[in-house]
C-alpha cells in the first residue's frame, strides 16, 4: 500500500534500477507518516562508509505525539539493505555516474519501506520529449472516446 510518490523523480531522472530498503525510524515518525505528513520531494540518497542515508526528507511531528521529546523534522534517515545490495550501488554511483532518488513511501507488513531508484538524470531537451510524448497520448485517448 503506497503512501506517497515522488513524481518529480521521474520528471527530473531516467529511472534504470529499483531497490526496496527499510528504514530507521523513530516512533513518532512512523506515527507521523500514518497520519500523511511525510514529504519525499526534495530528498536525495547518498554513500557514507557502506551505509545509505536519505536527506532531506521531512516527516512533520504530529503536535500529540510529540510532546516530550525535541524532534528534528529533516533529520539524516538510515537505509536497511543486504550488502550485497548498497555494493552494487556505490559501485555504480561511484563509477558510473548514477544518483539515488527516492521513489515513493509504502507499506509491507505493516513496516515503512522507501523504494529507491536508481538513477540518471534528465537533460533538458529529453523532458520537453516526455511531456510532448504525454500530451499525444492524452489527445489520442481523447480522440478514441470521441469516435465511440
Amino acid at each position: 500500500m503506497s503512501i506517497l510518490d515522488n513524481r518529480k523523480a521521474f520528471h527530473d531522472y531516467f529511472i534504470e534500477e529499483k531497490y526496496e530498503a527499510g528504514l530507521v525510524l523513530e516512533g513518532w515518525e512512523v506515527k507521523a507518516i500514518r497520519a500523511g505528513r511525510a514529504n519525499i520531494k526534495e530528498s536525495y540518497v547518498i554513500v557514507r562508509g557502506e551505509e545509505l542515508f536519505i536527506l532531506g526528507m521531512h516527516i512533520t511531528p504530529l503536535v500529540s505525539t510529540s510532546t516530550h521529546i525535541k524532534t528534528d523534522p529533516t533529520r539524516t534517515r538510515k537505509l536497511l539493505l543486504h550488502a550485497k545490495e548498497i555494493a552494487r550501488l556505490v559501485g555504480k554511483v561511484e563509477r558510473a555516474g548514477f544518483t539515488l532518488v527516492p521513489l515513493d513511501l509504502h507499506y509491507v507488513k505493516g513496516r515503512v519501506k522507501v523504494e529507491i531508484g536508481l538513477a540518471k538524470g534528465k537533460k533538458q531537451h529529453d523532458k520537453r520529449e516526455d511531456e510532448k510524448k504525454k500530451d499525444w497520448d492524452r489527445e489520442k485517448q481523447r480522440l478514441m472516446r470521441v469516435k465511440v
